[in-house]
């Protein structure tokens, strides 16, 4: 029987987090559930949730002694995943179809407790996109896009439901993915020339792996600085530092 735990966090993302650490393993390697909030019944719980509670469940042959967790998570360099297209299997229409029928009542419902707020749904062969506009929308994003992540899990779950080939959401309101990263590359790019100006490393505040990632591509090519992750979750912070 496949291993199983429930594990807690203020957060889904976080809940998920902790539960993969306990076991040792990294995201691809569990089936994801996110359980009832008991304290908060709520639709909107999921905008300020007391106690979230996951169960993750180990995937059929996964080993977890061959490596841990941190050789599995390793994203100095740049080479954490977590928000950034991977190859893999193509997804059947059918399978497509499928994941956005799971979605499109729970996002009909959803954007109608919102003031003028539409979402609207499309795919390519292995991803599909959500994206959420509208009056209120703005405030589905949370601080730093936390609850725009969370919301993303939940629609990734959502979607995976009757669907043998694993399905990932791409969650996008008010076009917060893109002005996040173009902001962080400006960031990227004056902290980069304080480093070579004075010859001292830079620490950023903690960041998500999404954004951590933006940071890191941002410099990679760089010829003077190069930039590498310390700490553990949710503090972990990049640090800017000349070659």
């Amino acid at each position: 029987m496949a291993k199983s735990i429930i594990a807690e966090g203020k957060t889904s993302t976080e809940a998920i987090e902790n539960g993969l650490k306990e076991l040792k393993v990294s995201k691809d390697k569990v089936d994801i559930k996110i359980l009832e909030n008991e304290d908060k019944r709520s639709f909107f719980s999921i905008l300020a949730p007391r106690v979230v509670k996951v169960e993750l469940t180990l995937r059929e042959g996964v080993d977890t002694k061959r490596k841990n967790f941190k050789e599995e998570s390793r994203e100095d360099k740049g080479e954490e995943r977590p928000f950034v297209k991977e190859k893999r299997e193509p997804l059947t229409q059918e399978e497509i179809n499928k994941a956005k029928e799971n979605l499109t009542p729970f996002l009909e419902e959803f954007t109608s407790k919102l003031a003028s707020t539409k979402f609207e749904i499309t795919s390519d062969e292995q991803y599909i996109y959500v994206t959420i506009e509208g009056e209120d929308a703005g405030r589905l994003i949370g601080y730093r896009g936390e609850t725009l992540n969370a919301m993303q899990t939940i629609m990734s779950s959502i979607a995976n439901k009757g669907v043998d080939k694993k399905v990932s959401v791409l969650l996008d309101i008010e076009g917060y993915r893109e002005k996040r990263k173009v902001a962080l590359e400006e960031l990227a790019d004056k902290l980069a020339r304080t480093v070579i100006r004075s010859g001292k490393q830079v620490t950023l505040e903690p960041m998500s792996a999404y954004e951590r990632k933006i940071i890191h591509n941002r410099l990679q090519d760089s010829q003077r600085v190069r930039t590498y992750s310390v700490g553990e979750e949710p503090y972990r912070k990049v640090i800017i530092a000349k070659k």
